[in-house]
């Protein structure tokens, strides 16, 4: 199960609302966003979180149901506390964060869920990947070489890829005002996902519904 998630994105005023902080507007979109207490550590900041609390919020907010609409049961194999990291190496360093927080808490690579932008995907879609390329996304380059591995979990937001080759002033610019809206509403469908992942015994189930899939039309 997953035990670490790190949401990829630059720290700073100048990077908040751009396409490479995609991952970071996602977690403070989450429902329970306001529930988190972050502090400062591991080249980052960190909040941690019961398991329990974070299953009664996925319920309070009808994130993740069972059948009969009420809250899950908790797997006897999940961890009792969940993480959030955010790096804040500025991307290109994100793997320094990831590795010197798993290393402390002895977690796993296929503990860790990643979060980020994705320029291979058009914006309002997201997907759930395990391990594979790195679609030459600089914060997950530097995830697999501090973790020694790419056999890691990740969340992609989509993006899109500009008309021009300038991919830098690209993913560092901010998103438009449609863009914003598919945003909005991809978030929305991904807080159900991430509940759902962070709940499931085997989250490789959830590849098949998850790859790549698209806000309704």
């Amino acid at each position: 199960m997953i035990s670490l998630v790190a949401f990829l994105g630059n720290y700073g005023q100048n990077y908040e609302l751009t396409r490479h902080n995609a991952a970071w507007l996602f977690g403070d979109s989450l429902p329970f966003a306001s529930k988190l207490y972050w502090q400062s550590g591991f080249k980052g900041s960190y909040a941690t979180v019961s398991m329990a609390d974070f299953n009664q919020w996925a319920y309070e907010y009808k994130l993740a149901l069972n059948k009969d609409g009420h809250q899950l049961v908790v797997p006897a194999s999940a961890p009792g506390k969940i993480y959030f990291l955010r790096p804040e190496t500025y991307m290109n360093l994100s793997g320094e964060s990831v590795a010197a927080f798993s290393s402390f808490y002895k977690l796993k690579p296929e503990e860790i869920l990643v979060i980020h932008d994705e320029l291979e995907l058009p914006c309002g879609t997201i997907s759930l990947k395990w391990s594979g390329g790195l679609g030459g996304h600089n914060g997950l380059r530097s995830v697999k070489k501090s973790l020694g591995t790419a056999d890691f979990w990740r969340l992609r937001f989509g993006i899109g890829r500009p008309e021009h080759n300038n991919i830098a002033d690209y993913v560092l610019g901010r998103f438009t005002e449609n863009e914003q809206s598919l945003l909005s509403q991809t978030f929305s469908l991904g807080s159900i996902l991430f509940a759902r992942l962070i709940l499931s015994s085997d989250p490789a189930r959830l590849l098949p519904e998850w790859n790549k899939k698209k806000i309704p039309a």
